[in-house]
């Protein structure tokens, strides 16, 4: 039914990799494509080793580059690409996608590599160029965003006349064990959380310092845990596409050791995304030094953990949704949808924890639904302009079961 190839093979490129060869009758053919091709055949070798007899095959290409990109589209040739690379490099795969003829899913929008920014004008802005061309383009197809898109659709679509205040809280009680670690891509995830807050309040968005609002929100089965307002991408699509949106904001959690370490980050300059110039020995031969260009984060990056490795001594789950007031019925009514994922359920299926598992699976999930043609509309989308009830049915089938609680306490 499908030819797809997949760019990225970090965490979530490998749950999502694990889900595509669990449903052979809709992923008929499957390429996985990185900048270094022997991580590729490493994934392909982890997912034989579990017994999944398919035929994966495996690219080499620089996702900054769009003429290698091009390239390699127009030999393989996929009804879709799923990118699960770095946020940089979504726009060159998109215009990679519409030279060679390519419909695209990713999961996070672009941002630029000089500036901690993320925003959907960039992607929004190739909306035109797709419909003319035929191609369908579906953005933020990960957890938050993603599938909190879907909850908020869903509530739309079956329990409110109006949504009036919509909060996403995603709660992460897991322990890897370590000092500190992030659980996706460093780089990102410090750059995410070390930008200041936005949230939307009465047509108007309003920033605030990094992690400046907090407050204990209790979540399933995990208990009170301290919660930290963020800018976060989805905000942005679902108060222009639900109007009635009065309030619309995102929390997350963090543990005091973790931000201990992140101050300590941001207080020593590591944090930092602009070049520095370090003079070290060559590493062939020490009597000589050059003078190099880094940058500090990208630095850090390469010694902290590597978020693939966290999965074998992980426990505890997260918990992810949406907390949503509304009227229904001239009624004022409340509504919480969210799942909560095991990182040992992740680990003993996928080898990666739950942070990847609840991005990986909706990927699939995604690429699924456009391949069987349900979400598949010239344009570029967010999730929350498609039907999401066969999205939250194969999220049902497929390791992320959702929940409902009518007209209970929000705590917000």
């Amino acid at each position: 039914m499908g030819r797809v190839l997949m760019i990225g093979a970090g965490g979530v490129a490998t749950v999502a990799a694990f889900k595509i060869v669990q449903n052979t009758d809709v992923f008929t053919e499957f390429m996985i494509a990185s900048h270094h091709v022997e991580k590729c055949d490493r994934l392909v070798k982890s997912i034989h080793d579990k017994g999944y007899n398919v035929d994966i095959k495996t690219a080499e290409v620089d996702a900054d580059d769009v003429e290698q990109l091009k390239a390699l589209f127009s030999s393989y040739q996929p009804d879709l690409v799923i990118n699960l690379a770095l946020p940089y490099q979504d726009l060159t795969i998109m215009d990679a996608c519409l030279a060679c003829g390519c419909n695209y899913l990713d999961t996070a929008n672009y941002e630029p590599k000089d500036e901690a920014h993320f925003e959907y004008s960039w992607q929004w802005a190739y909306k035109d160029k797709f419909e003319k061309a035929g191609l369908t383009a579906i953005l933020g197809c990960g957890f938050d965003p993603g599938v909190s898109q879907a909850y908020t659709a869903y509530a739309a679509k079956h329990h409110f006349d109006e949504i009036q205040y919509l909060d996403i809280v995603d709660c992460n009680a897991g322990n890897h064990h370590k000092a500190f670690a992030t659980n996706f891509n460093p780089e990102i995830n410090i750059r995410e959380i070390t930008q200041k807050g936005l949230y939307y309040k009465d047509g108007k968005w309003i920033e605030t310092e990094p992690l400046e609002i907090h407050k204990d929100l209790t979540y399933p089965n995990i208990g009170a845990r301290d919660s930290y307002l963020m800018h976060h991408e989805e905000l942005e699509s679902l108060v222009k596409n639900y109007p009635t949106i009065k309030q619309a904001r995102f929390w997350m959690t963090f543990g005091k050791q973790y931000l201990t370490y992140l101050d300590c980050i941001q207080n020593l300059g590591m944090s930092r995304i602009d070049e520095v110039t370090y003079e070290a020995p060559l590493a062939d031969d020490p009597t000589k030094t050059v003078k190099v260009n880094i940058v500090p984060l990208q630095f850090l990056k390469a010694v902290l953990p590597n978020p693939q490795d966290l999965g074998e001594n992980y426990d505890g789950e997260t918990s992810i949704g949406c907390r949503i007031r509304g009227i229904k019925d001239g009624k004022e009514h409340t509504y919480y949808i969210y799942n909560n994922c095991k990182h040992q359920d992740a680990f003993a299926e996928t080898g990666m924890q739950g942070v990847s598992y609840t991005t990986g699976v909706p990927a699939m999930a995604g690429a699924m639904m456009f391949l069987k043609g349900i979400w598949k509309k010239p344009g570029v989308w967010n999730v929350e302009d498609f039907d999401p009830d066969p999205f939250l049915q194969v999220l049902n089938e497929q390791g992320l079961p959702w929940h409902e609680v009518f007209d209970g306490d929000l705590e917000l």
